[in-house]
């Protein structure tokens, strides 16, 4: 059995009965005694219920229906209107008039033996949208309308009862009550208002209050192929001179499918199905089809999955009208317009229904019933006409049955309602579910839809599809083994020795690169596995090469269909009981270096307006582990109606196969000496003046990660967390050492700006040392954190991230120390020349502007957008910390050493350490964390090209600033800096001329200002 995976899972024609409000409703049926006058032909027919029947308590689960259709008599008297003014004049489609129906309560209590009482709401619209969809809240019924979108609900309350009319049927007879939109009598457009006003909405629209409301419901009591339909009839009561008056309205709908299916129409599937099976083009075809026990499972998984496609009469050579024909089903203008391609036009199989059954001899058997409806694939209809219940010449109702004796599914095909007798069950419908897959064959499940009739074919057997999808591999086939059969091997060969020719640059580049191969360490099936793992490319991508008119970027799927004998995904040897353990075949001595090339089938999907005429392209051919190349042919489906394709004779079952292709892929080593990305070029084989030509396309894909390499991310994640507690733990020693300094010289406290400390402050209370990540806040992951999960959970990493952060508080408090220490040597020195408080290092004259800066393009930001862009700039603050430091040092024109040597070279090699780090590691940044965990973060920092050599250079060009700042005085830098008699800097000035930090002899005699000079120096030593 295989089960199909549900990424493209749509659901199945389950209605929802979904509540706009949890409040339930109180139900007193006060109109039991009008019900009865009303209702009293319905309450006549009814019969006694049968003791022990459970279907009346099933009333409120199978009496429901959704998106059906309604139509309303020929009249002047519309029920509602419809707001076509914004729908676009080229636009095809019809709005689609659905009905829905709950059943709200089912009164037990009351019940006699001939009915019971019920109450319901009916929901009708008239939608081009998908919002037709919830439950209405019973209690208060309302008229709502927009652009293409009106509905309609309707409370009701009522009888239930059971007849044997009609063969039997289950019958609702309601009294209902809504708000009406109002119609203009005196008017040729009954809805005049519409066009009035702007913008409907409850307060706008004008509202009658209507409770003469009758509304029957016949359900069929049993549920079969030739009496599956709902049919009701909604009226009004009120005369036709009244304003609430409408006309008729007619409802039609299926059973839903948690209602009993009785197979019993043998007699009618007999006419489309005996002899079993029937000899169609397929049973010669060659290809093979499933015959195991599991039938049921996989049509009901694929069905729900997905719609097929219709496949145009490609090879029809009858008349324009024979062959233009979809099938037994009437086409709307939407289909016609195709011309008989059937472009966009899909096929539903709804409600399955599939009974599992002993056959003769052993063989397994299985009785189906369905309904296939015939649809544009308009995309906002989608998952409605999914969903759609209604039976009409759009639709065909199915019964009939499956033998794994020969894996055909035969049916008779039934279009629009189907009578007791059968008489519009015309069709044959043979579908098959393929095991074997081949460049020309990718589908999943085939079939056909012909006429019955031989002698009177009325219309070109319709053949529909359903296109294998790379996600189905994970969990496919998981008994059935499907296969894969090479046809183009000799082909791809050929495109092989033209663009691979033998050179001495192909040797270096073989000898010195590595590109995706078989492991050694995995058997072969596993290897394979892995290795199709590693060609899937599923990544956005540019023309090569890249122009500066910037195009924009379309969307690559490269999916490995398969590699080697491998079909799919190999998983059984996750499993120790069934796992194969073979060695790896491409080190047995039996296999040559020409055997390792790969065979390989593959799907290419091309996202982008440019590239709709070939989006999607089925390819076989050849890889080459060797250089990372695969040599493929390519097949675009270009089937379309048999007038284009009439004269092109080199088709190859409706498929250009005309087309080369060539991936290249990134080698998995060295990649910081190559771009890692994949090259991709397109060619055509054909003429130019075919008209399946097309120019030759060759696109570049972003940078891609393989397999090991994104687990290399473990071990990546761990050294970068060793990094930055190494350099967090040198740069504490750093900070440690300059306050011991400070305390041997006390003096040249004053003279360390506090916007230096005050940068490095902020930085660690921000990001870390890298500027990437956070110390207090973490912001989770909105793209990439389910893929991480796991890495979440080792507690080795996380014990880093919390030394980590340990340490970076650390740092903040010693720079805090600092600052203190500082600031208090500076309130010292004002105290002891209160008088002379200019000659105090201050950092308020530093020349610093926060209301503006320019950015690292030249353009200048307001305050507003850098607070935006704080965490990129704080970290280019940091590494340009010592720039405060030198132009105080020029300022105060200082005679010491404020800084110790340690202490600023040490931080700056901390600083430059990430810029080093980012230069030498690979280019590619790591997609599966966020920001906060890669050690340098390309996008903050400024950790570019030009940054990792711009900044470290400036950074070391202000630290042996400093050091000459500080290895001679200001007079002696000054004639240093003398070039022919022309001084670089200013004439010294005595504004800061360092006062001593000893207190004078006169301070002595003074008790207070003694006691105030020691209690500042014990609290400095503090």
């Amino acid at each position: 059995m295989f089960i199909l995976g549900l990424a493209n899972y749509v659901p199945e024609m389950e209605f929802e009965f979904k509540r706009e409000s949890s409040v339930e409703v109180e139900h007193n049926y006060e109109r039991i005694g009008e019900v009865k006058k009303h209702c009293k032909s319905v309450l006549s027919s009814a019969s006694e219920f049968k003791a022990g029947d459970n279907r009346i308590a099933d009333i409120k689960e199978e009496l429901n229906f959704g998106y059906g259709d309604w139509r309303k008599d020929v009249g002047d008297a519309p029920i509602m209107p419809f707001d076509d003014r914004d729908i676009p004049e080229k636009l095809s489609q019809a709005p689609s008039n659905i009905s829905s129906f709950w059943i709200t309560d089912v009164d037990h209590k009351h019940r006699t033996r001939k009915s019971v009482s019920v109450s319901g709401v009916l929901m009708l619209g008239i939608t081009l949208d998908t919002s037709f969809a919830e439950r209405p809240f019973e209690g208060s019924p309302r008229f709502q309308i927009w652009p293409a979108h009106t509905q309609l609900a309707i409370s009701f309350e009522g009888v239930y009862t059971e007849t044997k009319q009609n063969g039997g049927e289950r019958v609702l007879c309601l009294l209902g009550s809504a708000m009406l939109p109002s119609r203009e009598s005196e008017s040729n457009n009954p809805w005049e208002w519409l066009k009035d006003s702007s913008d409907q909405n409850d307060n706008q629209v004008p509202l009658l209050q209507d409770d003469q409301i009758l509304l029957v419901l016949h359900y069929p009591l049993t549920h079969t192929l030739t009496n599956r339909v709902i049919r009701g009839e909604l009226k009004s009561l009120n005369p036709k001179s009244n304003a609430k008056y409408f006309d008729q309205v007619h409802i039609l709908a299926q059973m839903i499918k948690s209602t009993k299916y009785e197979f019993g129409s043998d007699k009618i599937v007999s006419k489309a199905c005996d002899p079993y099976p029937y000899r169609d083009n397929m049973m010669n075809s060659g290809i093979d089809v499933y015959t195991g026990d599991s039938f049921c499972a996989i049509l009901e998984q694929v069905t729900n999955s997905g719609a097929f496609t219709v496949v145009p009469n490609w090879k029809c050579n009858g008349t324009d009208d024979y062959c233009s024909k979809l099938g037994p089903f009437v086409s709307d203008k939407e289909i016609k317009a195709t011309n008989g391609s059937f472009k966009d036009v899909i096929l539903y199989m709804q409600d399955v229904r599939c009974k599992p059954t002993n056959g003769h001899r052993n063989a397994s058997v299985a009785r189906v019933a369905a309904v296939f409806r015939a649809a544009p694939a308009s995309e906002d209809q989608y998952r409605v006409q999914w969903r759609r219940s209604g039976l009409s010449n759009m639709t065909l109702a199915a019964e009939g049955i499956w033998n794994s004796s020969s894996g055909q599914l035969c049916m008779v095909g039934c279009l629009g309602i189907v009578d007791v007798e059968g008489s519009s069950c015309n069709s044959r419908i043979c579908l098959y579910v393929p095991l074997s897959f081949s460049l020309k064959q990718r589908s999943i499940l085939l079939g056909s839809i012909s006429s019955i009739d031989r002698s009177n074919k009325q219309y070109y057997p319709l053949s529909f599809e359903r296109l294998v999808r790379p996600t189905e591999f994970w969990n496919y086939f998981r008994t059935s083994n499907p296969y894969y059969s090479y046809s183009k091997i000799r082909s791809a060969g050929a495109i092989l020795e033209k663009n691979e020719p033998f050179s001495f640059g192909t040797l270096v580049k073989k000898s010195l690169l590595q590109y995706p191969k078989l492991d050694d360490t995995d058997d072969f099936l596993s290897s394979l596995s892995f290795l199709a793992e590693d060609l899937t490319l599923q990544i956005s991508a540019v023309p090569d090469p890249f122009s500066n008119s910037h195009p924009p970027r379309v969307d690559i799927q490269m999916d490995i269909f398969s590699v080697g004998p491998l079909f799919g995904r190999y998983w059984n040897s996750r499993n120790a009981t069934t796992a194969e353990k073979e060695a790896p075949y491409h080190v047995k001595a039996e296999y040559t270096e020409k055997q390792l090339l790969l065979n390989v089938s593959a799907q290419l999907t091309i996202i982008g307006k440019d590239y709709s005429n070939f989006s999607v392209l089925f390819l076989e051919g050849l890889y080459d582990p060797h250089f990372g190349r695969m040599y493929l042919v390519g097949c675009r489906d270009v089937r379309a109606s048999w007038m284009i394709l009439s004269q092109t004779m080199d088709l190859e079952s409706g498929l250009d196969c005309s087309i080369e292709v060539i991936v290249s892929y990134p080698p998995t080593t060295a990649r910081w000496l190559v771009n890692p990305t994949a090259r991709i070029s397109i060619s055509s084989q054909r003429t130019e003046d075919d008209p399946l030509y097309f120019g030759t396309i060759k696109l570049q894909t972003l940078p891609i990660m393989y397999r090991k390499q994104r687990e290399d991310i473990l071990s990546r994640r761990g050294v970068e967390g060793i990094l930055r507690v190494l350099t967090l733990s040198f740069a504490i020693a750093c900070i440690s050492s300059q306050l011991f300094y400070l305390k041997q010289d006390v003096d040249s406290s004053p003279f360390i700006s506090l916007v230096m400390l005050g940068v490095q402050a902020l930085g660690y209370s921000l990001p870390l040392i890298t500027g990437a990540e956070a110390l207090f806040k973490r912001e989770a992951s909105d793209s990439y954190e389910t893929q991480s999960y796991d890495l979440e959970k080792s507690q080795w990493l996380s014990l880093i991230d919390y030394t980590v952060k340990l340490l970076v508080l650390v740092m903040f408090l010693l720079t805090l120390r600092l600052c203190q220490k500082v600031w208090k040597s500076r309130i010292r020195l004002l105290s002891r020349a209160p008088l002379e408080s200019h000659r105090v290092p201050s950092d308020k004259r530093m020349p610093l502007q926060t209301d503006r800066f320019i950015d690292s393009r030249g353009n200048s930001q307001t305050l507003r957008e850098w607070e935006i862009e704080l965490e990129e700039y704080i970290g280019l603050a940091q590494d340009f910390f010592l720039l405060p430091q030198v132009i105080g040092n020029f300022m105060w024109q200082i005679d010491c050493k404020p800084l110790r040597k340690l202490y600023f070279i040490g931080i700056t090699a901390v600083r430059l350490l990430p810029h080093l780090y980012d230069y030498i590691r690979a280019p590619v940044p790591n997609p599966y964390f966020v920001e906060e965990y890669v050690f340098a973060n390309p996008t903050m920092d400024f950790f570019s090209n030009f940054g990792d050599v711009a900044i470290p250079i400036t950074a070391v060009f202000l630290a042996a600033v400093v050091y000459c700042q500080q290895r001679w005085n200001y007079d002696q830098l000054s004639q240093i800096l003398t070039f022919r008699q022309r001084r670089l800097l200013p004439a010294g000035s005595r504004t800061y001329e360092r006062l001593s930090s000893k207190p004078f002899e006169a301070e002595l005699a003074s008790d207070v200002n003694r006691s105030a000079s020691n209690k500042l120096e014990d609290d400095d030593e503090e």
